[in-house]
């Protein structure tokens, strides 16, 4: 969320920055200063009252001492009056600060000068190509690859679960196997610590992340525990130091995590959802940085390099776009997407967002570190797919296809193979 300091002082900007994402609720921001008015109001009451019921209780003190007992008792009734009215604006306080803190999940974070202004995505600007696109005629599109040797049983899926829940069969499998262990490995040479993340994140994690309350349809959930699947491994990575206070001197601090995720990427029809594109369950390696404000963008850059070195090392063409103002998401400042070539599709299709949120997902966590080891200010989160697997293993599938049908392993990929051909 927002700093509410930041919003009295920025109420214009703050408008504009929920217009320009295409939020439908600008008007948001004059409730949430409407409701902090009223909060403010009563804690400016409870402290009068506060401080009148000291200076009384240090006159019933005088007075006993003096032996007026009779006047003491008076203001001693008088006192229980004010208790009871300190506690009746207590309970209303957290009952507005509960209130105000609702309404301020609701407002988007503000996007970063940077960050073209408009809403579709011809409005995302090209921010760096690499590589010649394939366009021969005889490449197949993934579907139909793994459709002719048997490595991905959709039908099967179907039956054990649903669509969007296929099983990846024989070399595919290892396929994917290999990718993961290479982005973890690749990971751990720039110096990311690789965790294993839980699987299931409670309501708190969840709005931690921001995930809600705006995703919540995009989520699985668990009713009777009160869980939720993760969409992401952004969700239980970032949180792992939720309301933590950390050092300075261990910022910045990096991780690498590969999970499972699971999103109902409803609304998608045609070939946009055709074989890999779309999956309700899917794999990801996750990065995460968790670094001090003033160096975050360029950490951001630093993200998105890593992330396009991956797919270097694959020889796979891809570009990378500056997501525009209303193609950005909710609680992102910045974000990059890296779209890698299709051949047998002839599309780009996106396999990484990196994105800085500066401290918006921090305020919401309560993480912080302590400044020069003395006062305490909240971090910036970053996180970035590094990457996403299933549109990776069909680009490397129609990327490195033979006009024979064989598909050839990528060189970098061979030590987890141990031969030429999948």
């Amino acid at each position: 969320m927002l700093d509410i300091n930041f919003i009295r002082e920025n109420v214009e900007i703050v408008k504009q920055g929920m217009i320009d994402k295409g939020e439908k609720e600008p008007g948001i921001v004059d409730q949430v200063l409407a409701k902090d008015e009223e909060w403010r109001s009563f804690v400016h009451k409870l402290d009068t009252l506060r401080s009148e019921n000291n200076a009384k209780a240090k006159q019933i003190g005088m007075l006993m001492g003096q032996g007026k007992k009779e006047e003491a008792q008076a203001i001693i009734k008088e006192t229980g009056q004010f208790k009871e009215e300190v506690k009746s604006l207590e309970e209303k306080e957290k009952t507005l600060s509960a209130e105000r803190d609702e309404l301020l999940y609701r407002i988007a974070n503000v996007p970063h000068p940077s960050v073209p202004v408009g809403h579709t995505e011809e409005d995302n600007e090209v921010f760096a190509t690499w590589g010649e696109p394939n366009n021969e005629e005889w490449r197949k599109p993934h579907w139909e690859i793994v459709e002719r040797y048997g490595w991905v049983d959709f039908e099967r899926g179907v039956k054990v679960t649903g669509a969007g829940f296929p099983f990846y069969v024989g070399p595919v499998a290892q396929l994917q196997r290999a990718l993961i262990n290479y982005f973890i490995n690749e990971g751990n040479a720039a110096g990311f610590t690789e965790l294993q993340a839980p699987y299931f994140v409670n309501e708190d994690s969840a709005r931690g992340t921001g995930q809600i309350p705006d995703k919540e349809d995009m989520m699985y959930t668990i009713p009777r525990d009160e869980f939720f699947a993760i969409p992401t491994g952004e969700v239980p990575v970032t949180n792992f130091h939720r309301d933590e206070i950390l050092k300075e001197e261990d910022l910045p601090i990096n991780y690498v995590c590969h999970t499972p995720c699971w999103r109902r990427e409803a609304g998608s029809y045609g070939k946009d959802v055709r074989g890999l594109n779309r999956l309700h369950q899917f794999d990801k390696v996750e990065i995460v940085k968790i670094v001090k404000p003033e160096t975050s963008y360029d950490e951001l850059e630093s993200l998105r390099e890593h992330a396009e070195k991956l797919l270097q090392d694959l020889e796979l063409p891809y570009r990378t776009l500056l997501m525009c103002t209303g193609d950005m998401g909710f609680t992102q400042t910045k974000k990059y997407d890296l779209e890698v070539w299709s051949p047998g599709q002839q599309r780009w299709l996106e396999v990484s967002s990196c994105s800085n949120f500066e401290s918006f997902q921090a305020r919401r966590m309560q993480l912080r570190y302590r400044k020069d080891g003395k006062s305490t200010e909240m971090v910036h989160t970053l996180n970035g797919s590094a990457l996403a697997l299933p549109r990776i293993v069909s680009a490397v599938l129609e990327a490195y296809q033979e006009e024979n049908g064989k598909v050839r392993v990528p060189e970098v990929l061979k030590p987890f193979f141990g031969r030429d051909y999948l």
